[in-house]
């Protein structure tokens, strides 16, 4: 595995690569990245139309990496206003790799995910990514502003 960190903007990371960012189950995306998601990608939308939310459920199923686009989308949480834990971090993580592997996905881009709003601590998400992804070839980019 290829880990890197750069100063730039997510979304002009070049062609080849998927982004990745973390959600909450209840689609809500209103704040921090995961809103400009929306603005970028209608992701909200799109995830409701790809991913709905069964009858009777309030929310996706944590530890899921909906895969809409490019675009992974990290169910590290079931609502908006609760917090992730790095249990969940790392399930999303593992779904997401066994899907890039499925799919020959080798270049992902991502914020210091669950480390803006969700206050997880950006050392500890650092080592969770790359004991995922160390039996792996692929290029993980995380891109901060």
């Amino acid at each position: 595995m290829n880990f890197k960190e750069e100063t730039r903007d997510l979304f002009t990371v070049p062609q080849g690569y998927y982004l990745a960012h973390c959600i909450s189950g209840d689609y809500s995306l209103g704040a921090g990245i995961a809103a400009q998601f929306v603005d970028v990608y209608n992701m909200r939308y799109k995830l409701h139309r790809n991913y709905p939310i069964p009858d009777g459920e309030k929310f996706a199923n944590v530890g899921e990496a909906l895969l809409i686009d490019n675009v992974f989308n990290l169910v590290t949480k079931d609502r908006v206003y609760h917090k992730p834990t790095y249990d969940t971090l790392i399930k999303t993580l593992e779904d997401m790799k066994q899907q890039c592997e499925n799919l020959d996905i080798d270049k992902i881009a991502m914020p210091r995910i669950g480390c803006g709003l969700d206050d997880l601590s950006w050392d500890t998400v650092e080592e969770i990514i790359k004991k995922v992804f160390e039996d792996t070839d692929m290029e993980i980019l995380i891109c901060t502003l």
